[in-house]
């Protein structure tokens, strides 16, 4: 079945990880994201953690229990602090609703801060690192990622062939990569006639 390793091998981007300037995490309700990232720092691969996110549309609230009045961001940052990760080394963004949104509001953020991002760690969901890798890399196109993601949901590369719902989550994610195309086409051409 070589169209389930083609299928696998493009969604669930994984590399190891290197020193970088940063830690990403494109925002979610899965914990596991947030504890993989504050591994990485503790063990010395970048100096500071960008988790991002306001709350998931259209639902309006975070969609977390315990966190409804507050945001993704702040789930997050509460576990890598938990994790023993330093405040001072957690940057804030607190506006995104989507995966396309983490990576903007993220690149505002590091341009604010007057970071240079030479080379990056990316922190999704496995099932989502993929999708999340094209909208980094088209909002950091001067940035090497490495992708080190989390298996949540129970959903890996080794099974989510082999029940329903994970692969109606993986097939999910295919689609929004090529439904979406179309807007990274058209960030990525906005970024090259500002360049000219």
């Amino acid at each position: 079945m070589g169209f389930v390793e083609d299928i696998t091998d493009f969604i669930f981007v994984e590399n190891e990880p290197e020193r970088a300037d940063i830690i990403f995490i494109p925002g979610g309700d899965q914990g596991g994201i947030a504890v993989t990232a504050a591994k990485l720092y503790l063990d010395g691969y970048a100096p500071c953690v960008l988790p991002s996110g306001r709350f998931s549309k259209p639902v309006g609230r975070c969609r977390i229990p315990g966190y409804e009045a507050q945001t993704e961001w702040d789930f997050l940052h509460d576990i890598l602090m938990r994790e023993g990760v330093p405040e001072t080394a957690i940057l804030k963004e607190k506006e995104a609703t989507y995966t396309y949104e983490n990576a903007i509001y993220s690149r505002k953020v590091t341009e604010s801060l007057g970071l240079s991002i030479k080379k990056a760690i990316l922190c999704p969901q496995a099932c989502h690192a993929r999708r999340a890798l094209l909208y980094y890399k088209v909002c950091f196109p001067e940035t090497e990622f490495l992708v080190c993601p989390t298996v949540t949901r129970e959903i890996s590369r080794d099974n989510w062939f082999l029940d329903g719902q994970k692969i109606d989550v993986v097939l999910k994610e295919m689609e929004k990569c090529g439904s979406q195309f179309h807007e990274i086409l058209r960030e990525f051409g906005k970024q090259e006639e500002g360049k000219r």
